[in-house]
């Protein structure tokens, strides 16, 4: 089994996570922890997840995935296991979550809310890694900080994260904290795959200097790069199928984010590549999330049990060099798919 560090901590993780955002809601808790089971027994030590989860976001679903990790979680011994929650993150960013009331915030009021939450349901007196699950653009990043450390002082928390940042908004945090002397973010959690390499452009180069890991998400893309939505139709309960149906703009852009004209050719490029290497396509893309020198692990998802082999398989299999000009030629003809 490989293992790296999380960041400057003592965090050994699993070079894969076991991601639980559909959990609750397209995974039942009999799936989830199946699922669950099934990542232990293979080794996986890291498991993801997060007080808004499951998705779509719902008023009356916040809550449930930890609640369901949390039952699972009395069945394995707890140092065994190596988890992470978030605190949602503020309802200046993109979409007010639909947690204490829409009217969140990553202040000293709402990050103490939210852990006191998340123990409750994870059935835990301690999260290994908490994460803000994206940055709050109107309060100043000392006041999280320093909320957060208090997180670390009481022992609720072992060490911090962020999710969904900027260089700069990592950067800034980080030179914050040494400047108070509080506890740093020692990862971050951020969209990175083969349609989506933007953490190349400078955020990889944030995370090598200053000895940060990056946790992807969505290193399949949202399912795109399986090649489902390569047919002549999507299939009727994949999420973007049901999200382009939605009347919320917001749900229908990110759609077309993922799924577009040049996602798709790049799919079909990756699809081929994956035949030439008599590899299954999420093998592939699980792989490349994983590969670089600055990625502690990856996090994968499964709504069912049976979609998890080709996603383990990646623990065995390793992109070589000449694999990775290939893969590097898809991304230089068809630049950002997803924008």
């Amino acid at each position: 089994m490989e293992y790296n560090y999380i960041g400057k901590s003592g965090l050994k993780v699993t070079s894969i996570c076991m991601g639980t955002m559909t959990f609750g809601t397209t995974t039942s808790k009999e799936e989830a922890f199946k699922i669950m089971d099934k990542a232990y027994d293979r080794g996986i030590n890291f498991f993801d997840t997060a007080e808004l989860y499951p998705v779509p976001p719902k008023t009356n679903l916040s809550g449930n995935t930890e609640i369901i990790v949390g039952e699972w979680l009395k069945t394995k011994p707890r140092d065994s296991i190596i988890l992470a929650s978030k605190v949602a993150g503020a309802a200046s960013g993109w979409f007010a979550p639909p947690v204490r009331h829409g009217l969140t915030a990553i202040d000293s009021f709402h990050i103490k809310r939210a852990i006191e939450g998340s123990l409750k349901r994870l059935n835990t007196d301690y999260i290994d890694l908490y994460q803000m699950h994206w940055p709050d653009t109107v309060v100043p990043i000392e006041e999280s900080m320093k909320a957060f450390d208090e997180l670390v002082r009481e022992g609720k928390v072992r060490y911090l994260g962020t999710s969904n940042d900027s260089a700069y908004g990592l950067t800034k945090a980080n030179e914050v904290s040494k400047y108070n002397k509080l506890s740093r973010f020692e990862s971050i959690q951020n969209n990175f795959s083969l349609l989506n390499p933007r953490f190349h452009d400078e955020l990889a180069n944030v995370c090598k200097k200053e000895d940060i890991s990056l946790l992807p998400y969505s290193p399949m893309a949202g399912g795109v790069l399986s090649g489902k939505y390569n047919g002549n139709f999507y299939p009727e309960d994949s999420r973007f199928a049901l999200y382009l149906n939605s009347k919320n703009p917001r749900v229908q852009e990110m759609a077309y984010r993922f799924v577009n004209d040049k996602t798709l050719e790049a799919t079909n490029k990756y699809l081929a590549l994956a035949k030439e290497y008599n590899i299954s396509p999420i093998t592939l893309a699980i792989s490349y999330s994983k590969h670089f020198d600055f990625i502690a692990s990856t996090i994968i998802g499964a709504r069912q049990l049976s979609q998890l082999d080709e996603s383990l398989a990646a623990f065995d299999f390793k992109i070589d060099d000449e694999l990775l000009k290939k893969i590097e030629k898809i991304q230089k003809d068809i630049l950002y798919p997803m924008g």
